[in-house]
């Protein structure tokens, strides 16, 4: 079971980075969305075992940090 589990994680990190190769066309708020819902994601997998619920509340939450931050407020 442990097998599956990482080869899944292992899945979609890969899908992930592919998938923000595409970043290039979107705005900086959109870019940080989306980085943040991938690590939010990958670190919910992480911290519940790989968890669908974990990925996708780490994701979630992930997302909505990402869309808040901006880098002009330094």
């Amino acid at each position: 079971m442990k097998t599956i589990q990482r080869m899944t994680l292992g899945a979609v990190a890969a899908a992930m980075l592919l998938g923000l190769g595409a970043c290039a066309g979107m705005s900086a708020r959109d870019q940080n969305t989306a980085v943040g819902a991938g690590i939010g994601a990958v670190g919910g997998a992480v911290l519940t075992g790989g968890s669908a619920i974990g990925t996708v509340g780490g994701a979630a939450v992930g997302g909505i940090i990402g869309n808040q931050l901006d880098r002009d407020r330094r």
